[in-house]
């Protein structure tokens, strides 16, 4: 006996379940904004309900909706109304997006069961472009079909959104929670994002560690491969915070090759020592510069990033790599001011493969799966 045809109702929703909202990133049918199907013939009316009534995203998801629906056999035509969850309607979305966990935030990256590797950039001195490597780090993975997000944890000097092209962006609040926006396949969050203009940030302490706790717990960052966060430099009160929000973090250390810079980079490394994190690599950033005729200039001089990964295996018993040596380039600032992050705009160039191939060796899990379950069971 065959099985029933399907009707065209059931085929639209189908087609909606594949259609994401474009900030929380999940299917439309999943989050319950799916209020009314009605079908006329081969006329199709829906009523879809936005988390917030000025939703900034509604025209992709009305162009987005209309081509899933517009591709379901029979329909000739579709009708859009949008309208607006209630307030109990967004609680019931915020338990189902927590897991229903209930209403009290946690911070997912440190749950047992988590996937998601954590990688805090970290280095000793400012201007050694550790926010620069942040960014084209996250879209480079970002490019090899990860799921990335980035917290801007550098309070006091945010320059994430700038670099991400969304310097302009603002989070979506859904009661309590917060999603983020998200540019060139990255999430991201900033303090910037809730500042007027370029007003200083003046915080203390305990306001640091609530600030960077609200980022970790009260934005829904869905499931990510990746998080990358842009710490301040030196081994200041963010630097310890995320060693107690997040003791699965992994440090990245960024050097340039001078001693003196490299000095106070293996002092940032060291931290991990005491907070029992583990140090994932050292980034050698403004190795050189490529002169026309091919030679090279080293500006900075050399062996910065090996003689810290040097110390930091010493100091931490363990092999300390050094992941990547990364040349100057005038191309790389400009992409930084411009939005656009340099793997994504001069994919050949000596810069971006170095930073490419950072990020390949991030990629790579390292950690055995000996004695984890895999979800697999004998068949009878």
């Amino acid at each position: 006996m065959s099985a029933p045809a399907t009707t065209i109702e059931q085929d639209i929703h189908t087609a909606l379940s594949g259609v994401e909202d474009p900030e929380i990133r999940r299917p439309i049918t999943d989050l319950g904004m799916v209020d009314d199907i009605t079908v006329d013939g081969s006329h199709v009316a829906l009523r879809i309900l936005l988390t917030i009534a000025g939703c900034p995203l509604k025209d992709k998801l009305r162009t987005d909706i209309n081509t899933a629906v517009r591709a379901v056999a029979g329909v000739e035509s579709v009708s859009l109304e949008f309208g607006a969850m209630t307030d109990d309607q967004r609680k019931e979305l915020q338990t189902r997006l927590r897991g229903g966990g209930g209403d009290e935030p946690v911070i997912p990256f440190s749950q047992p069961g988590s996937r998601t590797r954590v990688f805090a950039v970290a280095s000793g001195k400012g201007g050694v472009g550790k926010s620069s490597v942040t960014v084209n780090l996250a879209a480079a993975l970002a490019a090899k079909g990860l799921s990335v997000g980035v917290v801007d944890a550098d309070i006091y000097g945010h320059s994430v959104p700038r670099m991400l092209g969304a310097a302009d962006a603002r989070p979506t609040p859904v009661e309590d929670m917060i999603m983020p926006p998200q540019s060139h396949g990255v999430k991201l969050i900033s303090i910037g994002m809730f500042t007027k203009g370029n007003a200083a940030v003046v915080w203390r302490g305990p306001m640091l560690h609530r600030a960077l706790q609200q980022f970790l717990a009260d934005v829904y960052w869905g499931e990510l491969d990746v998080l990358l966060l842009d710490l301040p430099p030196g081994t200041g009160d963010i630097a310890i915070s995320v060693a107690q929000l997040l003791p699965v973090a992994e440090l990245l250390v960024v050097t340039t090759p001078q001693a003196a810079a490299a000095e106070v980079a293996e002092r940032a490394g060291a931290i991990a020592v005491q907070t029992h994190q583990r140090v994932a690599g050292v980034v050698e950033n403004m190795s050189w510069l490529e002169t026309p005729d091919g030679n090279r200039m080293e500006l900075f001089g050399s062996g910065g990033g090996e003689q810290v990964a040097q110390a930091l295996s010493t100091r931490m018993g363990t092999a300390v790599p050094l992941l990547g040596q990364v040349p100057l380039d005038q191309a790389l600032r400009e992409a930084g001011d411009e939005g656009v992050p340099f793997v994504l705009r001069d994919k050949e160039s000596a810069a971006a493969r170095a930073l490419n191939d950072i990020a390949e060796r991030l990629s790579v899990r390292t950690e055995s799966l000996a004695g984890k379950p895999l979800g697999l069971s004998p068949k009878r």
